[in-house]
Parts: structure tokens; C-alpha cells; sequence
């Protein structure tokens, strides 16, 4: 019997919400707020690991592959840096959205509608994103494997996701869910959250060598969120294929 990573529920939930995705003061709001930090952050690390000098358009001639791409919402600022960019979602829904949105904006960007053990291309690639996808698959294990295969060698993987703790429940659940109402109820299931060293462990048999992990942290002053060394909640990590 074939794997899936593709869980229906999850699948079916953003869906429904799917008209939302560039709407910044809608559903994915929170989103929208993480992408300047999340832009900033993949932009930085790639260009030091591949030893970039064009600073007008600094991902030319690389291909990144965005797991799980919604909206777009990653595509096309890493678009506009000058990547070929591939979008993958397993929502029809969301690749629609994408599709129209970056028409309209007038982007080269590949979308499909597909999960990475379904994806037939035969190219492979610089970059991989798993950015807040891996917490709504149904195997991680089968879906890093699949994802890996797509990977160049020396190329990056940058995984984004939650940290399995009490303050991650508080915070993730509680405080963004049913307090705040950043997301709504039931986005997020915390048995699906992931410790640091677990992904790492689930990385590292797929042959990606961990660089570095980082925390995310919102400041509720400034309305902004910035990296930080705090991982008990929102963190990120660098892998490199070896």
C-alpha cells in the first residue's frame, strides 16, 4: 500500500478558507505578519550559503520549491528576488488562488496542485520550503523522505514549524486560537507539534546535516515578529543535503 502524507481534514479545513490567503487583516493574518521575518530570514541564509554577490537580483538561476505554498504568500516575494519558483499544495483551492494572484501581479511562478510522494518532475532543487506544513502532514518521516528526493546536493532545506511544549499549547492554542483569534478554532492539533530534536533526528536520516535552528518570536509592542533564540514556541531550522 502506497504512503500518503495528505491528511484530508487539514486539507479540507484551509480549503474552506482558501479566499482569504492575501487578505492581510483576514484569516491568515497572522501569516502575513510572519512573512517579512520568514522573507528576511530564507533571503539571508541563502545567499550566504551559496555565496551570492548580485545584490539587484540575488536568487537568480536558483530553483526553490515552496511544500505546502498556500497562497502564494512565499512565492512570489522569493519570485521577485529573481528565483524560478515552484509552488506545491495539496488544496485545488489554494493553487487556484495562487495561480490568479500571481497572474495579476505578473509572475512566473509554477504551481501544482500536488504532496511531494504524488509530484512527478524529474529537476531537483536549490532550496526546499516545509514552512508550517509538517505540524498537518500525516507522516512526517515519509513526508521529509519525500520531500529530500527533490533536493540538490548542498542544497537547503528550510523546515518551519511548533515546538511540542506547554508554552507552545498556551500560546499556538489557547492564545492565538481562542483569546487572541489570530487563527481560527482548531487550526492547529499540538499532538502534531514537533520538538527541535526530534525534526532534526527525522531530517538527519534523510541525509540533511542540521546548520542551524532559530525561534520566532512575536512582540506584541512593536506588532512585528523577529527571529530570535527562543524555540519553546515558533522555530526554524536550516538543513543542507549531504
Amino acid at each position: 500500500m502506497k504512503s500518503n502524507t495528505i491528511n484530508k481534514q487539514e486539507i479540507e479545513k484551509f480549503s474552506k478558507i482558501a479566499d482569504e490567503w492575501w487578505n492581510p487583516e483576514g484569516k491568515y493574518k497572522p501569516l502575513h505578519k510572519f512573512n517579512p521575518s520568514r522573507v528576511q530570514y530564507i533571503k539571508e541564509n541563502i545567499i550566504k550559503h551559496f555565496k551570492v554577490n548580485n545584490k539587484s537580483n540575488p536568487f537568480k538561476n536558483l530553483d526553490i520549491l515552496d511544500i505546502g505554498c498556500g497562497g502564494g504568500l512565499l512565492c512570489e516575494p522569493l519570485s521577485r528576488l529573481g528565483a524560478n519558483v515552484t509552488g506545491i499544495d495539496a488544496s485545488e483551492k489554494n493553487i487556484n488562488v495562487a495561480k490568479i494572484h500571481s497572474k495579476k501581479n505578473n509572475l512566473k511562478i509554477s504551481y501544482i496542485c500536488s504532496s511531494p510522494e504524488n509530484l512527478n518532475l524529474k529537476k531537483k532543487f536549490d532550496v526546499i520550503l516545509n514552512m508550517e506544513v509538517v505540524e498537518h502532514v500525516n507522516d512526517v518521516n515519509f513526508f521529509i523522505k519525500k520531500s529530500s528526493e527533490f533536493l540538490k546536493e548542498d542544497g537547503l532545506m528550510f523546515v518551519a514549524t511548533l515546538n511540542k511544549t506547554l508554552k507552545s499549547y498556551i500560546f499556538g492554542i489557547i492564545g492565538a486560537e481562542y483569546i487572541l483569534r489570530w487563527l481560527p478554532i482548531g487550526t492547529h492539533d499540538w499532538d502534531k507539534f514537533i520538538e527541535p530534536i526530534k525534526l532534526m533526528k527525522i531530517l538527519e536520516k534523510n541525509s540533511l546535516k542540521t546548520k542551524k535552528i532559530n525561534g520566532m518570536k512575536f512582540n506584541p509592542i512593536l506588532d512585528e515578529w523577529k527571529i530570535s533564540e527562543d524555540k519553546s514556541v515558533n522555530y526554524i531550522g536550516i538543513f543542507v543535503k549531504v
